[in-house]
């Protein structure tokens, strides 16, 4: 019996021991979640409301706290389906625009030809200016729009091994020629603007349609025209949106949070659009549109019946300077 007895204490302890141990177990599987605990519905309730969901972090970079951000998905629905139907209204429209001009208009020339007499129009740096400028704008524009439409259309023509390879260049050229972009930006700035501040003059010209619509008919202006001007403000003001929202876009620990780096890379894009397609009216203007026109920035000199044409009262205000022939060649070059 004493061994019976024994046995029955080391059971009894065994069992007890077994109760002990088997706590944590039993109180872990039958937890239930408190009244402080979160909540799904809670959750539910934060994501609609648009508040983003955030942890607890060590690291200096606040944004990393961000765990579930709901207008991420908006923006990221805005990059993949709006943004390109803006960008081809745009873009597509101003072409569209624009063919439709050269068939109606044709090109826009010279009424009495060639005078065969020059004006010089814009100085050396004038003309450095505006080629820095707009040589890094074309390839900014090229490299954005890359990044828009290249994996749409570049994509499936060139194969996924080069278009990783032209973005990745295209990426670096987008970076670096931005500082020049904007350098550009503020000379441009600070050598044009006195010319370019809007006056009584110019509601007259955009009344006329400068000229532009029909034949023969073109209203007076100084050195630089109502269209002229508005492609001045277009491009300072753009510039200066495009820089200041490419900067946080360089600098993505500059904006407070992560919805204010969102937001600024929206003012890139949408304006980068408009921007190029202001930008496809100023060059065929000053290209194949109008005829001398792009001698003024080609080699600076203009055709003194062009001058007269576009810009009479400049014409005559450097006449009045001295700096302007007061007559023209005797043999003329033809228009043709």
């Amino acid at each position: 019996m004493p061994g019976s007895f024994s046995t029955l204490k080391a059971l009894c302890a065994a069992f007890a021991l077994l109760i002990v141990f088997a706590q944590p177990a039993a109180a872990q599987l039958s937890f239930k979640p408190t009244a402080e605990a979160v909540h799904e519905d809670k959750l539910l309730n934060a994501l609609k409301e648009g508040d983003k969901i955030s942890g607890r972090i060590t690291i200096p970079d606040a944004m990393a706290s961000s765990l579930i951000q709901p207008a991420g998905r908006d923006w990221r629905d805005f990059h993949r389906s709006k943004l390109p139907i803006i960008g081809g209204i745009a873009i597509i429209g101003m072409l569209a625009v624009l063919a439709i001009f050269m068939m109606v208009r044709g090109k826009i020339r010279i009424d009495h030809g060639f005078a065969g007499t020059n004006i010089l129009r814009f100085a050396s740096f004038e003309r450095f200016t505006h080629w820095l400028t707009a040589s890094c704008f074309i390839i900014l524009a090229l490299s954005g729009l890359n990044v828009s439409f290249g994996r749409t259309l570049i994509l499936p023509l060139f194969g996924a091994d080069a278009f990783a390879a032209m973005s990745a260049y295209a990426k670096l050229a987008h970076n670096y020629l931005a500082f020049p972009f904007m350098v550009g930006l503020v000379i441009m700035f600070l050598i044009w603007i006195k010319d370019n501040i809007p006056g009584k003059i110019d509601l007259e010209w955009m009344k006329q349609g400068g000229g532009l619509l029909s034949k023969g008919q073109h209203p007076p202006s100084k050195r630089f025209n109502a269209g002229q001007k508005g492609i001045f403000w277009i491009v300072i003001i753009g510039g200066a949106l495009m820089s200041v929202s490419g900067w946080f876009l360089l600098f993505p620990y500059l904006p407070a949070n992560v919805t204010a780096l969102q937001f600024w890379t929206v003012i890139h894009a949408v304006i980068a659009m408009l921007f190029i397609a202001a930008m496809m009216a100023h060059i065929y203007i000053g290209s194949i549109g109008m005829e001398g026109a792009f001698d003024a920035m080609g080699t600076g000199e203009v055709d003194l019946n062009w001058a007269k044409q576009h810009h009479s009262l400049w014409v005559e205000e450097e006449q009045a300077k001295g700096h302007a022939p007061s007559g023209t060649a005797p043999s003329a070059v033809p228009a043709e």
